[in-house]
């Protein structure tokens, strides 16, 4: 719903307009003097109400009708326009764009696509298809955000996954509300709070709310988060069951995944011959085709050469390679991770 942040005469005029009340009964309804309500009408953005009587406004736009609050909304800002269905063909048209840009990391292209609908409309005055809509393009926003390491403050893929799951929570979209949840697990992880993310993917693991594949992925994080955490040993054999889910289920890109997650944790564990086997199958199995990918397999890569003296130059030569294209695709997480791992094997 929208709403008045400082009522004048002119919003209130607006609303005895909306409600289709005379004067008089305007007045009623408020509880207030005609001659109040004559004022309001006669002045209109010279005057403005007491603070009592903006409550009382406050509270009589909240309790209209949907119908009485899209008119006083147009009332307000007679060029606004509403949805159209036309519009949401279009939208979903530009979503699916922007879910092919995003995994390409072709970011300005996705944003503008997203931002197109996202500044167009007010989610308070859109049906449940608008909604919808407007809920998945902030996911996707929420997505690329994360990418480009803008994972908290106003502008961050947090505020908009939340934003998003508020959505979804209201239109009674389970699945969606908790496929967020573990992209805002991710976005824990990420910002270091790896203790809070392992849990909350540990339930997510279990959560029946999810399919199969993204049950197998949260309990693949958890052992990420582990790994991170130190505790390599117990986090293989999270990723060693959640690898064994994505074969069973079919997922060849994931399984090439999780033997890049497993062959760090290898090396955190100081089984360097286990790590650079899990490595060689994630990078022989895994398509390159995402310039994330190509980043992450890259430093897993290039942080198991440096852990071997006799490899340590050609990881540095990997970590080059992957911090290039990091910064050619604005990846700012994966090349904060990047010069870490320079940093920690310099110390």
């Amino acid at each position: 719903m929208f709403s008045v942040q400082q009522w004048t005469g002119r919003e209130a005029s607006a609303l005895r307009a909306a409600l289709r009340m005379s004067t008089r009964a305007f007045a009623e309804h408020l509880g207030v003097a005609l001659r109040t309500v004559a004022k309001w009408e006669s002045l209109g953005t010279a005057t403005r109400p007491r603070p009592d009587t903006q409550a009382i406004l406050d509270t009589a736009l909240a309790r209209s009708d949907s119908a009485a609050q899209a008119r006083f909304e147009a009332l307000i800002f007679p060029g606004r326009k509403s949805a159209r269905p036309a519009d949401y063909e279009t939208w979903t048209e530009d979503i699916e764009r922007a879910v092919v840009c995003v995994s390409r990391q072709n970011f300005p292209f996705a944003t503008s696509l997203l931002n197109r609908w996202l500044t167009r409309h007010d989610p308070h005055h859109l049906d449940e298809k608008g909604l919808y809509l407007y809920g998945r393009s902030l996911v996707l926003l929420g997505d690329l955000q994360r990418d480009q390491g803008a994972i908290l403050g106003p502008l961050s893929a947090r505020y908009s996954y939340l934003t998003a799951r508020g959505m979804f929570t209201e239109l009674d979209i389970p699945r969606r509300v908790a496929q967020i949840e573990l992209s805002l697990a991710v976005v824990q992880e990420m910002s270091g709070q790896l203790e809070a993310s392992a849990r909350q993917y540990e339930l997510l693991a279990g959560d029946e709310r999810l399919n199969s594949r993204d049950r197998a992925r949260a309990r693949l994080w958890v052992g990420t988060a582990l790994s991170k955490e130190g505790n390599n040993e117990y986090a293989t054999g999270v990723m060693a069951d959640a690898t064994h889910a994505f074969e069973d289920l079919g997922e060849p890109e994931d399984w090439s995944v999780a033997h890049q997650k497993m062959a760090l944790a290898h090396r955190g564990a100081g089984d360097l011959k286990q790590a650079l086997h899990c490595i060689d199958i994630a990078r022989t199995t895994g398509t390159v085709d995402s310039p994330m990918q190509r980043v992450r397999l890259d430093t897993a890569y290039g942080h198991i050469l440096l852990s071997d003296a006799a490899t340590r130059n050609d990881g540095l030569s990997v970590l080059d390679q992957a911090a290039q294209v990091a910064r050619q695709y604005g990846l700012s997480h994966q090349l904060r991770s990047i010069e870490g791992i320079r940093r920690g094997r310099q110390g």
